[in-house]
């Protein structure tokens, strides 16, 4: 079988960074060797050199940080044309925004080319997994499996249950909903590298009733994820402590349907109390934390040292559209921002940990993903510290791979993804004209057709034959 061999510094982590001064592994001078989706060695360039056949090519990235895929533990694929949408508040902007876009995946098409589009971006950014929120039609996530089945890509998604306090064309009911996610699951869960997640929206889109059916069906398939929002903000919580007044806390309202364990994901987690955050950690469900998010849409600032001194399980997430870019590096600086403002401060290393390893040990694929070990997938990005000018400026001057991160994460961008390798496979987006002839509204077809005369002009200018190469 032929080998996919990449030099390249190789960076992983062998734990948690926060608990060993040893957690960071780095190979200066590296070599990857991939076959059928999988490493199948890795160490020093010179040694394992040597055993190349004499067909085999090097992918020579030196100077370049090939480390494992970024994992995106929460985010929207039916929210990006909602991205950058000013609004008071989260619950303002799903007024606003997200439900009249999410209203439009009623039409199979346009959850097919959301799904290239979503899927391209991704992979653009360095992210190869991601936990993913559909909208509450089960063709949505249809069509998001079926793309990133093609791809071969890791995905945990699921459909949105919402049987109330959300527009009637986006409502189903406690029993079609809950009956919908057996069957997408039914379909598709460990459907190679695919896997379902029970998504109650957040508790005051859902009855008591469709909780019930939804903690019973997660009862009956331990397999399956759960995922919902948790404690995003202030005017959330007042909001669900009228809707369920029975219940201790916000978290209280999930866990007493059975909705909080293992394999379970909740995002942003800021408005908690203590019990909520040792009730989090026994579960040891995981708290994707979407920082950049809730700075966007003045949420809150989730405290990391609380959630550390509890044992919380904790992830990054981007939560597009309520977050500002796909970029992990950019979700990883927003956390670092946050951390300041609560008093803390957080290692680029413990980020990277948290986007990578971290994230994948959280969400039940220790040994698969997050790694660079051989045996595991192959899911890369080459991180480029000469992308831009300032930061190979920067990058030169730091004298330690702790200020090599954070270089990277303060100062890159999509710009410093070099390269993304999904199972093996190079992925990095190149371009199709289709994503970009998208309309961002009905009527917006004659700006869309702009766009793209101006962009198939760029492609027809760009070297390589007409396409555009990172």
């Amino acid at each position: 079988m032929a080998r996919t061999a990449i030099r390249a510094r190789l960076l992983d982590f062998i734990s948690d960074p926060t608990h060993s001064a040893s957690a960071v592994r780095l190979v200066e001078d590296g070599l990857l060797l991939i076959s059928g989706g999988r490493i199948v060695a890795r160490g020093e360039y010179g040694p394992l050199s040597r055993a190349l056949r004499a067909d085999e090519k090097v992918a020579d990235f030196s100077g370049c940080l090939l480390m494992p895929g970024f994992i995106d533990a929460h985010t929207h694929f039916p929210q990006l044309d909602v991205i950058a949408s000013p609004a008071s508040g989260v619950l303002d902007w799903l007024t606003l925004h997200t439900y009249p876009a999410e209203a439009r995946f009623a039409d199979p098409a346009v959850c097919q080319e959301a799904a290239r589009f979503f899927l391209d971006e991704l992979s653009r950014n360095g992210t190869t997994s991601a936990c993913v929120l559909g909208t509450v039609h089960a063709q949505s996530v249809d069509a998001l499996f079926a793309e990133a089945h093609a791809r071969d890509v890791r995905l945990v998604a699921g459909k949105c249950l919402m049987d109330r306090n959300c527009p009637r064309e986006l409502r189903d009911t406690a029993e079609q909903g809950v009956q919908q996610s057996a069957d997408l699951a039914d379909r598709w869960h460990g459907k190679r590298r695919l896997a379902y997640a029970i998504t109650p929206r957040f508790a005051a889109s859902s009855t008591t009733r469709q909780l019930q059916l939804a903690g019973e069906l997660a009862s009956a398939r331990r397999d399956l994820y759960v995922q919902s929002h948790l404690a995003e903000s202030e005017d959330e919580v007042r909001w669900v402590r009228e809707l369920y007044p029975q219940a201790r806390s916000y978290l209280d309202v999930y866990d007493s349907v059975g909705l909080v364990r293992e394999l379970s994901a909740y995002a942003h987690c800021i408005w908690l109390d203590s019990a909520d955050r040792l009730r989090l950690a026994q579960a040891r469900a995981v708290a994707a934390v979407c920082p950049s998010s809730n700075l966007f849409l003045g949420s809150g600032a989730f405290d990391f040292r609380l959630a550390e001194q509890a044992g919380m399980t904790v992830a990054l997430g981007t939560d597009v559209g309520g977050g500002q870019s796909f970029s992990m590096l950019a979700t990883m600086r927003a956390a670092h921002e946050v951390a300041l403002m609560r008093g803390g401060m957080l290692r680029a290393t413990q980020l990277f940990y948290w986007a990578t390893r971290g994230a994948a040990d959280a969400l039940g694929w220790e040994g698969q993903v997050g790694t660079l070990e051989s045996g595991a997938e192959a899911d890369l990005v080459v991180l480029d510290p000469a992308a831009t000018p300032l930061l190979a400026r920067r990058f030169a001057a730091a004298g330690s791979i702790e200020e090599q991160l954070f270089a990277l994460m303060i100062l890159g961008d999509d710009r410093v993804v070099r390269e993304t390798f999904v199972a093996g496979q190079p992925s990095k987006i190149w371009c199709k004209p289709e994503v970009v002839a998208v309309a961002s509204s009905p009527g917006d077809t004659a700006r869309t057709r702009e766009l793209t005369r101006r962009f198939m002009g760029r492609l027809r200018d760009a070297p390589g034959g007409g396409v555009l190469k990172p």
